[in-house]
């Protein structure tokens, strides 16, 4: 008896020090990944491993000792990121994969189906916040913009910190919504979409690149598809649209409704990712990780190109020290004036506050989001709840890596405490928004040629909920509106006819006591046209 207790207590023991001493229990999943014997996790070519994740639902608490509820399988995993790698942090890119290794489409923790996923694991920004709030405010705009969900991670018995299960971005239905591009694709309707490209640095894993006709220093990639995946008529259509592109932003027909920039860009999509990289003042903005994506040319966008998603804030809202970045005033659009680094900025971001119309429609943009999802009160509460959600898991990471108070590359600002880095992100956002109160171009009282641009808005609040809810919006005409609740698959759950409504704003009372305590996706339309999309908790 004496030897069968001395043999547990030594058992316990061992699994303490296999978790790293740090982590039993967690109100986050816990994701475990192990590999195999005499292998590592590196950045040059994917390791296959073991991982599970431990997911008993939201607000409960998970154990380590808890089966693997979540997901028990193989996934595919490498080192992602380029400067990002200088952090002794590490975060990762991976696929779920069959037995035989086949992509394996599941739906993550509680995300939408899919096979393609990051592990990031925020350092240099100490709240462990920034990337997630940039995604929860474009989706509150009306965008996708990645999904996530906080987790804390075991590798190898060893613990390593608070992570963000994030959706790569990626061609999907329940991701970058754009026509999936086939072989066969090869001429009509059907060559012109769907493509994800983007301006991006010359570092980390790079296909075929291609240089813009009006600065080599900025610099197009392709996304998704990959190069390699494309045929030559396909890629050579796409680099021949951008061309044109700019082409169109840049000449003397710039501000022509039919021969100008109207007719080569969904103008919403540019004044929200404007509006949001200024508001960070993202010292990588415009010139590196800014996507964009092109429909097909008979889709709802009409061949145009759509700015976004979102991605790489983590040095962004003063989170960075050099060139200006950590200052509230001033355009990030105008970084080339302040500092010369080997990739430049766009010059479209600053020509189309030429037009008087597009200026217009991004004052009267900026002048709706701040009423709502961009107002002070509404930025700061989700920050505040976030943080509240990470209290004990963000004491395990900063003890795992103990940089509270200390300078890392390259902080703008180091609290003494978790909570001077919160509270200098609250006060960074609300006096860089002031700034912008002041300074956004335009006149939001335009006359009805200019009101054509504006986006319709939409708020639906409080988020979570319970029993009830309210839908705010506003349409600029008339239009039969709906809207739909999806689960997590893609499924209908609900259908709320709103019916015909007429041109202003409105407001409506939603009874939600059908709808089962989980996330769902709503989409609101009008006649048939996207107002918004997001995330909706019901609790």
């Amino acid at each position: 008896m004496k030897f069968l207790v001395l043999l547990l207590f030594g058992l316990f023991c061992y699994a303490q020090y296999a978790v790293g001493q740090t982590l039993t229990t967690s109100n986050l999943p816990i994701v475990v990944i192990n590999t195999p014997v005499g292998q590592t996790i590196n950045d040059l070519t994917r390791t296959v491993c073991d991982m599970g994740v431990i997911d008993n639902g939201s607000g409960a608490t998970n154990s380590v000792t808890n089966p693997y509820n979540g997901y028990n399988g193989k996934i595919a995993i490498e080192v992602r990121g380029s400067t990002s790698q200088q952090y002794p942090k590490k975060s990762y890119g991976f696929e779920t994969q069959d037995a035989i290794g086949n992509n394996l489409n599941v739906p993550l923790m509680g995300l939408p189906i899919e096979n393609d996923w990051i592990l990031y694991g925020p350092y240099p920004d100490k709240t462990l916040i920034r990337d997630v709030l940039t995604f929860h405010l474009s989706q509150s705009f009306g965008h996708y913009a990645s999904n996530w969900r906080y987790c804390e991670l075991l590798l190898d018995g060893q613990y390593q910190g608070l992570y963000i299960l994030i959706e790569r971005i990626k061609r999907d239905n329940n991701r970058v919504d754009v026509a999936r591009l086939d072989l066969d694709d090869l001429a009509g309707d059907s060559l012109t979409g769907g493509y994800i490209v983007k301006v991006d640095k010359l570092t980390g894993e790079v296909g075929y690149s291609w240089p813009s006709n009006y600065n080599t220093e900025v610099i197009f990639q392709f996304h998704d598809p990959e190069y390699d995946e494309m045929n030559v008529i396909q890629s050579s259509y796409m680099e021949n649209f951008v061309g044109i592109f700019e082409d169109r932003i840049h000449g003397p027909n710039f501000d022509d409704p039919v021969q100008g920039w109207q007719g080569v860009l969904e103008p919403s999509s540019f004044y929200d990712f404007f509006i949001l990289q200024e508001l960070g003042r993202t010292v990588d903005g415009y010139r590196s990780s800014s996507f964009m994506h092109k429909h097909r040319n008979d889709g709802a966008w009409n061949g145009r190109m759509v700015a976004g998603p979102m991605w790489d804030f983590n040095l962004s809202y003063g989170n960075a020290d050099y060139c200006g970045a950590n200052t509230t005033t001033g355009w990030q659009y105008d970084f080339d004036l302040v500092c010369n680094f080997s990739t430049a900025i766009p010059f479209w971001w600053k020509r189309l506050l030429d037009s008087q119309a597009y200026r217009n429609g991004l004052r009267c943009r900026w002048e709706t989001l701040r009423q709502g999802p961009l107002h002070t009160d509404s930025v700061n509460y989700f920050i505040d709840s976030v943080a509240t959600m990470l209290t004990d898991a963000r004491l395990r990471n900063f003890q795992k890596w103990p940089i509270i108070g200390v300078y890392v590359n390259w902080n703008g600002f180091v609290g003494n405490t978790y909570q001077e880095d919160v509270n200098f992100l609250k006060t960074y956002i609300q006096q860089r928004s002031e700034w912008m109160d002041a300074n956004i171009p335009g006149i939001c009282d335009a006359g009805v040629e200019e009101q054509a641009f504006i986006p319709e808005y939409h708020k639906l609040w409080p988020n979570p909920a319970t029993d009830e809810a309210y839908l705010g919006f506003t349409l600029f005409s008339p239009g039969d509106v709906q809207l739909v609740f999806t689960d997590l698959q893609g499924r209908l759950v609900h259908h709320e006819n709103i019916g015909q409504q007429s041109q202003g704003e409105h407001a409506q009372a939603l009874d939600l006591r059908n709808l089962t305590s989980g996330t769902y996706i709503y989409t609101l339309s009008s006649s048939g046209a996207l107002i918004g999309s997001g995330k909706f908790i019901v609790r």
